[in-house]
């Protein structure tokens, strides 16, 4: 699984032109599914989204996770981050699993971050062509993949 985690200040996603999921100050997750990702990897970057200190303390240092500081999260399945440029300049998505497999993984992924952050997380809607909108906070950007736990 990969996921892009940016750091908002608010952040909302549009299915034909209707807010579904929108967030005030959090992280926003774009995240991608490959056929072989099961449950060790949600449970990998679940634990690494939760406990990411990218947000300020007291002193400005980062240093506080989304669960230290009470943040939404606002998670969007985009299997795009599975591209391929290898070969010219028309991008291949071999890689990213296939809606029927990819949606029950994103769902148990959605599930999972809620029951450790203990709140809902909002999404978009699966498949749909969405409109995502944020402002990004600082801005902080931060690429994760469970196949490459840095």
């Amino acid at each position: 699984m990969r996921a892009l985690v940016q750091r908002v200040s608010e952040a909302a996603v549009r299915v034909d032109g209707e807010v579904c999921g929108a967030i005030g100050p959090g992280l926003l997750l774009l995240v991608g599914v490959e056929e072989v990702d099961g449950q060790a990897d949600i449970d990998w970057l679940v634990r690494k989204i939760a406990q990411l200190r990218i947000f300020n303390d007291e002193a400005g240092v980062m240093n506080r996770s989304v669960l230290d500081v009470g943040g939404e999260v606002l998670a969007v399945s985009q299997f795009t981050l599975f591209a391929s440029t290898r070969k010219g300049n028309r991008p291949s998505y071999s890689r990213a699993a296939r809606g029927e497999i990819s949606a029950p993984v994103f769902e148990r992924f959605v599930a999972c971050l809620a029951e450790t952050l203990g709140k809902p997380v909002a999404t978009g809607v699966f498949g749909a062509d969405m409109k995502v909108g944020l402002v990004n906070d600082g801005p902080v950007t931060i690429w994760l993949d469970s196949r490459q736990q840095e």
